[in-house]
Formats: C-alpha cells, structure tokens, sequence
C-alpha cells in the first residue's frame, strides 16, 4: 500500500518508522511543513508545503495514489484535511474535523462529556464576556484558566503555577474571551498527570500503555511549560496509578467515544489522547487530544510489536476487536535535547553533532534540518532519545547516555526517569490518598 503521513516532527519520525517497518506498506509519502532528514530518509516521496492547505494535501495524495492517511499534527485535523481527503475516497486512520473539536475546543470537550455524563470533569463553566467571572472564580477558589482554540499546548493557564491570585487569573480570561469569543473556568486538581492514548475504530477502544510526560523546561518540574521535555513508562501500570486508575481513566476515553457517536451519529476514528490526573477522589480528566501525543508517540511505538498499517487498517474498517495489538513488555524512558533558550528564546541555525547510540536507543528528529552533512536546529525541540529495557533505571540511562552525546548548544532535562523524580510522584500521591 501507499501511505500518505501528514506532519514532520519526531512523532511523525516514529509513526513513518512505524509504517515503514510493515511488509504492506510498499511506499511511504509524505506531506511537511519543512524537511525531517529522518522522514525523507523513509519516504518515497517528500513534499513541502503548507499544513493548513488541505487542498494541496488533497492534490498530493491523489495524485501519489494514496490508499489511506494518517496524520501527524492536530492543526490539520482542526482544519479539516480527513473531511477533503474522503472526498477523494482516500481514508484516514485519524479524525474529521467534526470530532476533532475534542481537541480543537475547549469548551465543546466540557459541554459535550457533561451532556452525555461522561465521568471525571471538572466543575466548570463557559464564558463568551467577563459577566460573573469573578463570582465564579471565588466559588471554586483555585482555578484553571482554558483558551477554547488550539494554541500549541500553551492555552491552559494554572492558578499557582502561571498566575497566583483570581484577579490575575479572570484578567487572563477575560483577554482569551476577547480573542477566542469563549474562554473556561473550571477547578484546578490536585495530583499526578499521565497520558492513556487509545486507538479507535469509532467503537471499540484499544488502551496504549500509560506514560508519564514532563512539560516543564527545567529540573524539578521548573520552568515554562514546553512541548514536552521527555516521558517515560513502566512494563506494566506507572508506580504512583492504581489499577483502579487505569481502569477509571479507560472507561472516561470509552464513555467520550460513546458520547461523541451519540452526537453525531457516526463513530470517532484514530487515536484518542486523554490527559488524565489521578487525585484522592480519583481519576480527572484533564483535555483530550485527537492525536499521539510527541513525546508519548516515541515511547509507544518504541514497545508496539503488531504491523502498525494493521493497526490502522483496523481503525478504518471499524474491526479492532480483531486485532491482537501487542506491546513488549519493557520500560521506556525519552529525553529530548532542546536549543538553548527554549522554549522562549531557542537559538536557531546552530548546528549539533549526535555521537553513536548505545543498543537500546531509539533516535528520532524533530526540528532540525540537514546541510552540506551536518545538522542544523530550526529552533523548537531537537532530537528525542528513547531507551528501552526491562527496568526504569536501565532505560534511564541509556536515553541520558544518548542526550549526553549530542554536542552543541542544547539542554535538557537529566531528572526525567530517575528513581528521585519517580519516588517523589509516588509519595505526592500516598500522602494525597492517605
């Protein structure tokens, strides 16, 4: 088959890998917003152009011939590029624009999970002007501040972490209301973050193993939230999640799926990406993304065994249920080395050099380019590293052996996967359950 992948950052790198690993898939083409020297590597066919233009990704894939797509990024899904590729009888192993609002619209996520009662949400409440924000505000008395659109996972504004007090935290909705038209107030909670992706053919839901991502730029969870710095997973369940978590957090990603058929009356395709938290009361679903997460995708295609164009073929015909979709049993830790400055000020056009990887390590290139040889960063997240093995420590440290051999003007974080960090997570959340 030919493939069509929309997208060109290191998730895009492990999903190509993915494909490419598949005996069925005879030609991988590829539609970019810039060249990923890793992508072009594996594809038959490499364009460039604009993300947002679904009609020359159309073009492409109909011109290429492509049997199915999938894609990368959510800004095409929000724009609506599965809607015009249909058009064309060309399927996608990803959502419409319709049911790509999940991730597009804050505020159709609440109303919509609140409707169906779907479990997990916060109590919260949907402003279009500044009426009665700071009334709201009080009653909850911590908050969280959600711009409704899409804004490259920087939208979500947390009372504590972003701002300290309700007047500063109703200002910053009252600006998103101006610009978005809607802005959520909702509680904030109190807990452990992690990531549950499920595959879906619009009925049946097909859990990934639960990973743990680090937004924060710095050790110790410091700094301004980035796109992610690095994430890890276990074997089997994270250390600080009970059985009884994973189980919550599954049926919410199942109810979400029911819901979003009951309102449209059509069923959701792709991958679902539920950001949960797990506090004293239980399992909060913190937003969804229609897509993998990056750096959650490196991790997960780094321990999934099944044909990945099975897997999507699956989710297109709506017969998961008949599929075995195997993951190694194995722990993960990913370390992404980033330009200095990130995220508010990277350096661009510096160029880094990547020493050879130790067995183990899984490579993946996101914002870099190749010139004359040698590589050079366009000034977001660099290259990502992923150690496998069969404990967290081990896995740690061949990722931290990798990131280490980059040689340029890049940081990253050394904490993430470490017994020290872990343990902290595990102990927030005895003492919260105590």
């Amino acid at each position: 088959m030919k493939i069509l992948l929309i997208g060109n950052g290191a998730r895009e790198h492990a999903i190509a890998e993915a494909l490419k690993k598949s005996p069925k898939c005879s030609a991988l083409l590829v539609y970019a917003s810039a060249v990923n020297p890793g992508i072009r590597d594996l594809a038959a066919v490499y364009h460039v152009g604009a993300l947002n233009d679904a009609q020359a990704i159309q073009a492409f894939a109909d011109e290429n011939k492509a049997d199915f797509a999938v894609v990368g990024p959510e800004n095409p899904l929000a724009d609506g590029v599965v809607d015009v590729l249909s058009m064309v009888g060309i399927p996608s192993a990803s959502p419409t624009k319709q049911m790509a609002q999940v991730e597009s619209s804050k505020s159709f996520t609440r109303d919509l999970l609140a409707k169906h009662n779907v479990p997990g949400g916060p109590e919260f409440k949907v402003f279009t002007s500044a009426d009665g924000m700071m009334e709201f505000a009080s009653k909850l008395g911590e908050i969280v501040v959600k711009a409704d659109g899409l804004k490259g996972g920087k939208g979500v504004q947390v009372m504590g972490d972003h701002f300290e007090t309700l007047e500063e935290g109703v200002l910053i909705a009252k600006d998103y209301a101006e610009k978005d038209g809607k802005v959520v107030i909702e509680e904030k909670f109190i807990g452990q973050e992690f990531s549950l992706m499920s595959f879906v053919d619009g009925e049946h839901v097909v859990d990934m193993p639960v990973i743990q991502d680090h937004k924060r730029a710095f050790e110790d969870d410091k700094g301004p939230n980035t796109g992610g710095m690095g994430t890890y997973s276990y074997p089997e369940n994270l250390p600080f999640l009970t059985e009884k978590d994973l189980e919550e957090a599954h049926e919410i990603n199942v109810k979400t799926v029911e819901a979003l058929k009951e309102e449209f009356g059509e069923g959701y395709k792709g991958v679902l990406y539920g950001g949960f938290i797990a506090t004293k009361n239980g399992v909060r679903l913190i937003e969804y993304n229609v897509r993998f997460g990056d750096p959650e995708a490196m991790n997960v295609f780094s321990l999934l065994e099944s044909d990945f164009v099975d897997v999507c073929q699956a989710i297109i015909k709506g017969n998961l249920d008949e599929l075995e979709i195997r993951f190694t049993k194995k722990a993960t830790v990913c370390k992404y080395a980033v330009p200095e400055g990130y995220p508010t000020n990277p350096v661009k056009g510096e160029t880094i050099k990547i020493s050879d990887l130790p067995d183990g390590v899984n490579q993946f290139y996101a914002a870099v380019n190749e010139k004359d040889g040698q590589l050079i960063m366009t000034g977001s997240r660099a290259v990502a590293f992923v150690g496998v093995a069969d404990e967290i420590e081990k896995a740690e440290a061949l990722a931290q052996q990798a990131v280490e051999g980059v040689k340029g003007p890049i940081f990253y974080r050394k904490d993430i996967g470490t017994r020290a960090l872990i343990q902290k997570r595990v102990e927030m959340m005895k003492s919260l359950r105590d």
